[in-house]
């Protein structure tokens, strides 16, 4: 039986990340909401430490303007250390973009969101990704105490 999609929310704002969490929840999802992007097991040394068949999620929505480090810096890092989750199901949220950044989430395949964002919006993209998630795929299994959120 397939696991349910796993959405992984990362937002310092605990409004916004509360809004998703349970707009996500009723729609049937499994979410994770982290408040900080290093909380991710990612962090835990120079390269990804998940099982190597296993993903950590579905689907990544994260803020792109958030202290320590923006949205698009942690897409790119989980590039970079290997990480196998979430593959063309990342989407960044903001309410100000560059040119600059916004090229590079376009190179990173991420899809952009406005802040404000219509909830329906992002509702039909994951609609439409969730069609494309491989049967039979593993996810992590998460022990909540680990996560801040």
């Amino acid at each position: 039986m397939q696991p349910k999609a796993r959405v992984i929310i990362i937002d310092d704002d605990p409004g916004c990340r509360a809004l998703l969490e349970l707009l996500l929840k009723q729609k049937g999802y499994e979410v994770i909401s982290l408040s900080d992007p290093t909380a991710c097991p990612l962090y835990a040394g120079p390269q990804c430490t998940c099982p190597q068949d296993q993903a950590c999620g579905d689907f990544l929505l994260t803020d792109n303007r958030m202290p320590g480090m923006t949205g698009i810096e942690f897409v790119e890092r989980q590039m970079q250390r290997g990480c196998k989750g979430i593959i063309g199901n990342k989407a960044v949220l903001s309410g100000t973009w560059s040119e600059q950044e916004l090229a590079q989430a376009k190179r990173l395949g991420c899809r952009v969101f406005d802040k404000p964002f219509k909830l329906n919006d992002i509702v039909a993209w994951m609609n439409d990704r969730e069609q494309r998630i491989l049967p039979g795929r593993k996810l992590v299994t998460f022990d909540s105490d680990h996560y801040e959120r």
